[in-house]
């Protein structure tokens, strides 16, 4: 663009998006913002992609709101994304700047009723938020709502929607859409899913991605360490490098990220008996519980979120000083991802990726991705050998106390749930798909005993 942009009036919003920008405290709009804005405006089709915490939700939401209020009328915008915890963030953004003109929004996401959502769907709002999976499920099981007049569409983390899982379900919405219509992408690594994108865009795309750092695929302010420690005592060293970080920084928000629901749930359980207050965040957990945890620790009431990947996209709290795999990510582009959760529009911030032997391929390969070496952040390891019993005791504990809950029994159910739903999707029966399973399992025995010989 040929002049310098220096607050959101060049941008030829109209007055009352400009007093709502102003009283959230937006001053200068980022690169994303300065380069979509208009294009959208133009009525162009959009593909953003820039790093985490630059701003990508208002890059459409201000656009969007400009023309629903030249023609306000319901379902006029459908915004998809891969969690229900950035639907809510993307809901209240909207509601926060919307305020001005009665906005009315809608979250559909599954973990929570379906008739209370079918109503709301219903009452035609403006604004419907969703998840591919719950939208999709509406659209197969209730005619009181319709999707053939939104005026855009959007794909907030795009790459991950268009990675493959949702494939089923985006056919189902896709074809409930009307063809003409604003298609955007947005996302912090889109490259992978820039080919399928332009394909599903119109020819008139524009296309934005922010200018390559000199390769390094993190913020500047972003600072990068690991720890190399053994396997089995890798919750000893969590302790200690939570431990050494709060010495230096007593304030500040952590988020914790490992690979399972269940190593999640063990986490949180060990960590809260050993007197490290936290919330849990993962797929098991009900949509209200999560909601509150996430709550909790946005309002600073808890200042240690251990999650699974479930947080590691687009979610915005700005108190977060640092982020620590407990078990790094086997994808480079999650680790951004999580990464990105801190040192988010303009502020510092620490990531520390707990490394074992066996994952520095996946070091080098994350390195690769970022461009941008690691060091090495700094533990006593005489610490570790004293607090390694207290730690191994109350995991064990932790062990014993899921054991007595009804966690695996829901995990079993949630398993089968899916298995059934993709089972009706190829068009098996029940009694088809129960086959199937039964001899998925008898292998998974076969194969267990197999190793129990040879041990």
């Amino acid at each position: 663009m040929g002049e310098e942009i220096k607050d959101f009036s060049q941008l030829k919003l109209n007055s009352w998006l400009l007093a709502q920008c102003e009283s959230m405290g937006l001053k200068k709009p980022t690169p994303i913002q300065q380069n979509c804005i208009p294009q959208v405006l133009a009525g162009k089709d959009c593909i953003g992609c820039a790093k985490t915490g630059s701003g990508k939700t208002l890059a459409f939401a201000l656009p969007i709101l400009q023309k629903l209020c030249e023609d306000p009328y319901g379902i006029f915008a459908l915004i998809l994304t891969p969690t229900r915890e950035l639907a809510f963030q993307i809901a209240d953004q909207f509601a926060a700047i919307g305020k001005a003109i009665n906005l009315k929004k809608c979250v559909i996401v599954g973990g929570m009723d379906m008739i209370v959502q079918g109503l709301e769907l219903s009452k035609h709002p403006h604004i419907v938020v969703a998840t591919p999976g719950r939208l999709a499920d509406h659209l197969d099981s209730c005619d009181t709502f319709s999707l053939q007049k939104i005026q855009f569409l959007v794909l907030d983390e795009a790459d991950r929607l268009l990675g493959g899982h949702f494939d089923a379900q985006l056919k189902k919405i896709f074809a409930a859409l009307p063809k003409q219509k604003q298609v955007l992408f947005f996302s912090a690594t889109m490259t992978d899913a820039l080919e399928k994108v332009q394909h599903l865009a119109s020819d008139k795309v524009f296309t934005w991605q922010e200018e390559d750092d000199a390769g390094i695929a993190t913020v500047r302010k972003l600072d990068q360490r690991y720890v190399l420690c053994p396997k089995d005592v890798l919750d000893s060293y969590l302790i200690e490098v939570i431990r050494t970080f709060r010495a230096a920084n007593k304030d500040g928000s952590i988020m914790i990220f490992t690979d399972t629901c269940k190593h999640c749930q063990l986490l949180s359980m060990t960590l809260n008996d050993v007197g490290f207050t936290n919330v849990a965040l993962h797929a098991m957990i009900k949509q209200k519980e999560r909601l509150a945890a996430l709550s909790k620790f946005k309002s600073n009431h808890v200042q240690i979120l251990i999650a699974t990947n479930v947080a590691a996209r687009g979610l915005d709290i700005p108190t977060v000083q640092l982020v620590i795999n407990h078990t790094i990510p086997n994808v480079p582009k999650e680790y951004i991802h999580r990464v990105g959760r801190t040192a988010r529009a303009g502020k510092s911030g620490m990531a520390i990726s707990l490394i074992t032997p066996h994952d520095i391929k996946l070091l080098h390969a994350i390195e690769d991705a970022i461009g941008t070496k690691l060091t090495e952040f700094k533990v006593d390891d005489k610490e570790i050998v004293t607090i390694v019993t207290q730690i191994s005791v109350a995991k064990r504990e932790a062990e014993i106390k899921l054991d007595e809950t009804d966690f695996y029994e829901k995990k079993m159910m949630y398993k089968r749930k899916k298995l059934i739903l993709k089972g009706l999707e190829e068009g098996r029966s029940l009694d088809e798909i129960d086959i199937i399973e039964e001899k998925k399992e008898h292998k998974k025995r076969k194969k267990r005993k197999v190793q129990e010989t040879k041990t």
